[in-house]
Formats: C-alpha cells, sequence, structure tokens
C-alpha cells in the first residue's frame, strides 16, 4: 500500500525532482516542438553545428541572456530564492535527502563572471582596431556567455591550467620517476649524435616540460641529429623565414592575395578565444604572418580554415623555453630577438607537419574524407553497437569526425591535452595521419554509454560535438593513447580482422 501511494504522489506531483512544473517548463523553440530525424532538419534548426567557436545559440535559450553587470548584481540573490524554494519543495513532498551538497561551481559563479568581465574589458580596450572590429568581439563575448547557460554547468577551471606543464594533476613537480626521465632525454639530446629512434621510443609517453622544445624541433624534422649543425641550421632557418616576410608579406593587400589575407585576420581572433594569450596584439600578428606565408608559399591548398588552430601547440611549447607562465605571460615584453626566433621555430615546424597532411586542405579535402571513412569501417568492426546506433538514427560519421580530422581533435581537448597527445604523435611514425585514425576510434569509444543513452538524431549529434573533456589531463590522455596503441595493434596489419 505504501509502494502504490508513493507511485501515485509522483505521478500527481507537479514538483518531481529535476523536472520543471508545467506552466514553468522552459521554450525551446522549433527544437522541441519537432524532434530531428535527420542531418537536413538538424541543419535547418541549428546555426552551425560544425564549429562551437562560431555557434549561435538563440534558438536555444528561452530568454536573452543577462549582461555580466546584471548577472553579477543578483546573482547571490537569485541563489537564496532558489535555494528557500528547494527547501519548500522538500517540506511539501517530505524528499530531505535528494538534496546534494552545494557545489563550488555555484559558489565561484560570480566571481569568474567577473573575471571574464576585466578580462574582455581590457582585450576590447586593448586589441580592437575599427568599429567593425569591435562589433565581432562583442558578439563573440556574447555568444559565448549563450553557450555556457545553455550547456550543463560544470566546475569552472581555467582552460590552460597547467597547458604546458608535464604533470596533470596536484601531483609533486617532479617524482623519482620524472626525474630520471628526464635525465635520461638530456643525456639523448647531450650527445654528439642525437640517437631519434631512441628519443622517440621514450618521448611516447610524454616529454619532460624542460626539454620539449628541442625534443619538437628534432621528431619534427626542423633541426638535424648532430648536435653541432644545430645551431647552424636554425640560425639559417629563422633567416630564411624573415626573408620570405620581406619578399611576400607586403602583397597581403593585392588583389590576388587579399581574400587569403582577410579569411585569416577573420580566424585569428576566433582561435581559442577564451585563452588570454592569444588575444595579444602581438601574438595575432605572429599568427597572421605565419599563416600568410605558408599559404602563399603552398597555393595547392592555400589557406583552409583550421589550420590556424595547428599553429598554438608549437607556439606555446617555445614560447615556454623563455617564461615559467606562459598563460599569463605578456609576449610583446620579451626580447625582439626572442619572439623572432619563437615565430620562426614555430613555423618551421608547423610546415613540417602540414607537409604530411596537406590533403586534408586540397580542394575536396579527400585526405580527410578518405580518413573519416576509414574510420567509419574500424568503428563498425571494433564496436558494433554504436556504428549501428549511428545508422539507426541517421548520424553520419562526417557530421561530427570532419572536425576531429580537419583539426586533430584540437576542438575536442583542452590545450594541455593536445600538447600532451602530441608528445606521442611526434614519437609515433606517421603519427599525425595513420595513428590519429586509432585515436580517434578510441575516443569515440570512450564516450560509449552515453552515445547509446542518446535516442535521437539531434540528441546525439550535440553530444558529440560537445564532449565533456574539459578537466582532462594527462592521465585521461595516457590512457586514451594506450587504447589507441591496443587498436592499432590489433587492425593496423591486420585489415579483414573481424571483418564482417
Amino acid at each position: 500500500m505504501a509502494t502504490e501511494n508513493r507511485i501515485h504522489f509522483w505521478r500527481r506531483n507537479a514538483k518531481v525532482p529535476g523536472r520543471y512544473p508545467k506552466d514553468t517548463k522552459p521554450k525551446f523553440n522549433n527544437l522541441k516542438s519537432k524532434k530531428a530525424s535527420s542531418f537536413h532538419e538538424f541543419a535547418r534548426s541549428t546555426n552551425d553545428a560544425w564549429d562551437i567557436d562560431e555557434e549561435e545559440d538563440e534558438d536555444f535559450l528561452s530568454t536573452p541572456a543577462p549582461t555580466l553587470s546584471s548577472t553579477s548584481r543578483h546573482h547571490s540573490t537569485s541563489a537564496q530564492d532558489q535555494q528557500q524554494q528547494i527547501q519548500a519543495d522538500d517540506t511539501e513532498t517530505g524528499v530531505s535527502d535528494r538534496l546534494a551538497p552545494p557545489s563550488t561551481e555555484a559558489l565561484d559563479f560570480q566571481d569568474v563572471q567577473e573575471e571574464d568581465a576585466e578580462y574582455w574589458e581590457h582585450v576590447n580596450g586593448k586589441v580592437v582596431k575599427s568599429s567593425s572590429d569591435a562589433h565581432l568581439n562583442m558578439s563573440s563575448v556574447h555568444s559565448s556567455l549563450q553557450k555556457q547557460q545553455s550547456l550543463p554547468v560544470r566546475a569552472i577551471i581555467p582552460l590552460v591550467a597547467r597547458m604546458s606543464d608535464q604533470n596533470a594533476s596536484g601531483a609533486p613537480p617532479m617524482t623519482v620517476r620524472e626525474k630520471s626521465r628526464l635525465d635520461k632525454f638530456k643525456q639523448l639530446l647531450a650527445s654528439p649524435n642525437t640517437d631519434l629512434e631512441e628519443l622517440r621510443k621514450h618521448s611516447w609517453s610524454g616529454i619532460p616540460r624542460e626539454v620539449r622544445p628541442i625534443t619538437w624541433r628534432l621528431l619534427s624534422g626542423y633541426l638535424p641529429a648532430n648536435k653541432e649543425r644545430r645551431e647552424l641550421v636554425m640560425k639559417r632557418k629563422r633567416e630564411e623565414y624573415f626573408g620570405f616576410i620581406e619578399q611576400y608579406y607586403h602583397s597581403r593587400t593585392d588583389e590576388h592575395y587579399k581574400d587569403t589575407y582577410r579569411q585569416i585576420h577573420i580566424d585569428i581572433p576566433r582561435t581559442n578565444p577564451l585563452i588570454p594569450l592569444f588575444q595579444q596584439p602581438a601574438v595575432q600578428e605572429v599568427f597572421e604572418r605565419i599563416l600568410f606565408i605558408w599559404a602563399i608559399r603552398h597555393p595547392a591548398s592555400g589557406y583552409v580554415q583550421g589550420i590556424n588552430d595547428l599553429v598554438t601547440p608549437f607556439f606555446v611549447v617555445f614560447l615556454s623555453e623563455f617564461v615559467k607562465d606562459v598563460e599569463n605571460s605578456e609576449v610583446a615584453a620579451l626580447p625582439l630577438d626572442t619572439q623572432r626566433n619563437i615565430e620562426a621555430d614555430s613555423f618551421w615546424c608547423m610546415s613540417k607537419l602540414l607537409d604530411g597532411i596537406q590533403d586534408n586542405y586540397t580542394f575536396a579535402q579527400p585526405g580527410i574524407q578518405n580518413k573519416v571513412k576509414a574510420l567509419e569501417e574500424l568503428v563498425s568492426r571494433i564496436d558494433e553497437d554504436i556504428h549501428n546506433h549511428f545508422k539507426r538514427y541517421e548520424v553520419e560519421y562526417l557530421q561530427f569526425a570532419f572536425r576531429w580530422m580537419n583539426n586533430l581533435l584540437m576542438r575536442e581537448l583542452p590545450l594541455r591535452c593536445t600538447i600532451r597527445l602530441w608528445d606521442t604523435y611526434q614519437a609515433e611514425t606517421e603519427g599525425f595521419t595513420h595513428f590519429h585514425l586509432y585515436v580517434c576510434s578510441a575516443f569515440l569509444i570512450e564516450w560509449r554509454k552515453e552515445i547509446l543513452s542518446m535516442v535521437d538524431f539531434q540528441g546525439l549529434l550535440m553530444l558529440l560535438q560537445n564532449l565533456p573533456t574539459i578537466h582532462w589531463g594527462n592521465e585521461e590522455v595516457g590512457l586514451l593513447l594506450a587504447e589507441a596503441y591496443r587498436l592499432k595493434y590489433m587492425f593496423a596489419d591486420a585489415p579483414s580482422h573481424y571483418k564482417r
């Protein structure tokens, strides 16, 4: 009888935990009125599901987003009212044990918003060069705030926390094992002719921060293994890069190149927009020069959106050679020679990377098309349930995996994780091409439970384009890479293995 009463109580009571009362349930425009059952319907009901940094979420909100000042002013009052309402609900329903302890994100939300306001005021006061730029920046601020409010609340941490640090959590700065590894790296790098195979072997499980810049230069092929020749080669390559600047950069306003430069100029502020380092004018000018010179020296592809992301890991790693606190460093305050060296090294290492994946960016992007097709085939053999789940709800792999291949998972992972991931990519033979396929497969399988719990097209696509990796660190990336290696070991040399 008691069980029956409880069942009927929840059926007739509007104030069920986690639900809205009928009269206060928010409306989500046409997204809620009819579930999208195909990609075409979904595309019509959303502005841009391809790029989270550019999408506008007005249709996803029932009311306009509050301003920074109003949110800060009324946050404490609304929080108290909400707490009182929850307590009142508990008294009515007699369910007092459903309240969780107060979360830290709720307590810190006001402080974070105040910091964001100060940051964007600083950026707008320093970076914006014209009224159109000001409008673009304010629109991006408004969009990012809307997205924060439309997504589930998570604990807020700096996006670049420990982004260039080898230690991913609150561990001691240097354990005995890490010191031993660092000594081994120093020994290899100090030898007259560095054994690159041995260096790759040790780099696979992560490169210590102190030796990462020189190790990346060697593994990318930018510097020779012979120690005596390194300084000479580096000096010559840096001079060659700035020779390109003198020769070509003035042509950015020419009729033939102005569209390329304009697209680069638009994309640079969108590169990691929430990281203050990349909003500094000196840094944005560096990126513009690097991307423009690369584009005109590679006419087969030219500049394609997504290439701008690939500069950032190199820039951060080479900057960390000269400053300890990368996140809060002022690049313009560094000596001019240091700035020039970081810029030139970033250009050459990015060029070496793109040489291996240039077919990703040529006409029709055949490299990406082939990799997405290979991912689909691999997942169908690894996890048939996920593959059939996508087929059932008409989710095409190209709809979410295009960005995974185009940006090498940089939009899916925090920058600190990308740097750790690239340690292994540089250590692997064809790491950015062949091994990346297995990393994407392992990354997809990582979210198996969440994927299978989604039972509509829209929910699946939104999940796959907003995967919750904000708290990931070296431990999670290490596990992802280990699973990718296992998949490669099983399938790379056995194309018919487990084939249906």
